[in-house]
Order: structure tokens, then C-alpha cells, then sequence
């Protein structure tokens, strides 16, 4: 939905609101500035501009383009200033464009052709009232009272990111099986292009301050200074962010890393102790299989199984025992020591060779005894 506003601002610093272009540029005449407020215009309204109020069609075109980085731009008659505006609401992040062309006695400010909120642009009229006295002393003042309201919404996204953050911390030291890694990599993509676009603000902000553009006066470099102080902060903001996403990543891998070893370490003590008992059982399934053939029994006598057969399950009742026993004390036996003859223990170079503590390495790689 396309609207637009036009006021008249007179030596009192009160917005006049006029009904049409023609009465503002009659007012205009009798002194003050004007205020031409767009919201999602079409072409024709801002190319109407291009010859009462000197804009160049490049100012216009930039108006219209999307996907601007924002960018400050010096003409014959004017100042074009692009800047982003931050939504973020259900885990989506927006970037709306607001454009400004300052002149001597004018300022023309565009929003909403990227889908902008109707609410905020009524607000920024509601803004600028409450500031008479700050708006009367020109264009450039009433740009950075715009500006500073465009600023301070950008909190709001910045600290909605950052609840995001600490909303996927919690989740991933409540369960890191059942959190998913996009949100971290969409949130870190987020914060990319917010850095981008606040890079490029703050350097819009320097210009400003170093009166690049011949329409702000030196009495309004000081507010505009507050502008950059604020882009600042939030860009040291989103700093610590992707600080803080990298350290999320690291500790989901670490703790996933952890799971994944001690699954492992589960399943190594489930197959020792199936390879412990298939070891000691290995031996008396022989002896079984040949006592089941008989086999004992011909070599015993058949008249003897009484004591036979006995003797034969308490000999693998002994074996099996023995068996157990020998691998018990296999496991418990600690590794053997290479020791010098001082005593001290002989470690292994990168090589694979072995050597004493108080050896070096000489020039042809061999080792030497340390003198």
C-alpha cells in the first residue's frame, strides 16, 4: 500500500502537514524546508521530484534498486543516503532499506518498497514531533532524528539474535542428540549480514561526521556523532555473537564427540566380556565333542563311566577355571618398562628409536649420550 506525506516546516520547528506537492513548494517560498515522507512509492511519484527539487535520476533509481548495501552518495543539489532497517521475528531476520536525499531545504525520506512495516513509518511522524525544537534548525537535524530513531530499532533485532543464542545454548546442555546444528548455522549466517550492513553504516556515519556531504552543518556533526557511537556498540554486539556461535559449535561437536565415546566404550565392554567367555568356553566344547562321541568312554572302558564321566566334567570344570584365571591375570599385568641401566625409563623418538632422557640428537640424526 503506497502512501505519502508532505509537510512544511516552519522557523517554529512544527510539521505542517500539506495535502499536495503544488501547496509544498508554495510554502516553500515563504521560507523554511520541506519534509516529502514516502512509503512503498512507485516510480512516477519520486521521478515527479526529479525537476522541482533538483534530485538526480540516480537518486531515484537508488530508491527503487533492492539488495543496496548502504551507501552514501554526494550530487550538485543533493545527498543520497541509504540505510537498513532490522526486523527479526519467529527466527527470521528482514532487512528493510530506508533512503534519504538531503538538499538545502529539503529531505525526502523512502521506505517500504521492500515490504516494510506501515506501523513504523507512522511512527517516525510521531517521532519527529516530539522534537520541535531539534528540527527547526534544518534538514540535516531532522535527518538525524530520523536516523537515530532507524538506530535505536536495530536493538531490538540485536537482542532478539542474541535470545536466539542463548535459547540454542540451552538446548543443546539440555540434550545436544536432539538439537539441530541449523539453528546455530542460520543464526551465524544472520549475524553475517548484519555485520555486513553495519560496516557499511558506520562508515556512512564517518563521512556524515567529516562534513563529506555539503548539506550538514557543523552544529549537527556532534548529534550525528551519537549516531556512530551507537553503530559501534552494536557492531562489537555482533562480534561477541559470532564469538558465541563458534563456541556453541565447538561445544555440540565436544559433546557429541563425548556420546559417541562413551557408545563406544559400552560396546568394547560388551565384546570383551562375549570374547572372555567364548575364550575360556572354546576349550571345553572340544573336550565336549569328544566325550559326547564316546570317545572317552572307549578309552576309559564302558564299565568305568561311573568314575569316568565324573572325572571327565571336573577336568573341564578345572580347565575352564584355569582359562579364566590365566586371562585375569593377562589383563592385570601392566606393560613392560625399557629402563637404562641408571633406572631411568627409555622413551621412543619420532622415529620410532629408542632413547634415554639424557641423550641428544646429533647432526647425522643419530642419537649421542649427553655428556
Amino acid at each position: 500500500m503506497s502512501e505519502k506525506r508532505f509537510f512544511h516546516v516552519g522557523p517554529d520547528g512544527k510539521p505542517r502537514k500539506l495535502a499536495a506537492l503544488d501547496e509544498l513548494l508554495t510554502a516553500l517560498q515563504g521560507g523554511g524546508y520541506a519534509w516529502l515522507d514516502f512509503f512503498d512509492p512507485s516510480r512516477e511519484d519520486l521521478m515527479s521530484l526529479v525537476e522541482p527539487l533538483g534530485l538526480h535520476p540516480l537518486s531515484v533509481e537508488d530508491c527503487l534498486d533492492e539488495d543496496q548495501v548502504p551507501k552514501i552518495e554526494d550530487f550538485p543539489t543533493n545527498t543520497f543516503i541509504l540505510l537498513n532497517g532490522y526486523h527479526y521475528q519467529n527466527g527470521v531476520l528482514a532487512l528493510e532499506e530506508v533512503d534519504f536525499i538531503l538538499g538545502r531545504n529539503f529531505l525526502v525520506s523512502v521506505s517500504g518498497h521492500q515490504g516494510g512495516s506501515l506501523e513504523s513509518y507512522e511512527k517516525v511522524e510521531k517521532t519527529v514531533a516530539l522534537d520541535p525544537s531539534g528540527i527547526q534548525r534544518g534538514p540535516d537535524s531532522l535527518l538525524h532524528v530520523i536516523l537515530d530513531y532507524v538506530v535505536d530499532h536495530k536493538f531490538e533485532a540485536i537482542e532478539a539474535v542474541q535470545d536466539a543464542i542463548d535459547t540454542a545454548e540451552e538446548e543443546i546442555l539440555r540434550g545436544p542428540s536432539s538439537f539441530s546444528p541449523e539453528a546455530l548455522m542460520r543464526l551465524r549466517r544472520d549475524l553475517l549480514t548484519l555485520r555486513k550492513s553495519l560496516f557499511h553504516e558506520r562508515e556512512i556515519l564517518v563521512k556524515i561526521c567529516r562534513r563529506d556531504s555539503p548539506y550538514v552543518s557543523e552544529k549537527a556533526i556532534y548529534h550525528f556523532r551519537d549516531i556512530y557511537d551507537h553503530l559501534a556498540k552494536y557492531f562489537e554486539m555482533l562480534e561477541i555473537c559470532r564469538e558465541m556461535i563458534t563456541s556453541l559449535m565447538e561445544m555440540y561437536l565436544s559433546m557429541i564427540n563425548n556420546r559417541m565415546a562413551e557408545v563406544a566404550n559400552r560396546t568394547n565392554a560388551t565384546v570383551r566380556r562375549l570374547t572372555l567367555i567364548t575364550t575360556v568356553f572354546m576349550p571345553l566344547t572340544l573336550l565336549a565333542g569328544i566325550g559326547g562321541m564316546s570317545e572317552w568312554s572307549m578309552m576309559t572302558g564302558p564299565s568305568n563311566w561311573r568314575i569316568a564321566y565324573p572325572a571327565f566334567i571336573l577336568g573341564m570344570a578345572v580347565i575352564g577355571a584355569v582359562n579364566y584365571w590365566m586371562l585375569k591375570r593377562a589383563e592385570s599385568r601392566k606393560p613392560r618398562r625399557f629402563l637404562t641401566p641408571s633406572g631411568a625409563p627409555i622413551r621412543r623418538t619420532a622415529d620410532g628409536r629408542r632413547s634415554a632422557p639424557g641423550a641428544r640428537a646429533s647432526a647425522t640424526g643419530r642419537d649421542t649420550q649427553a655428556p
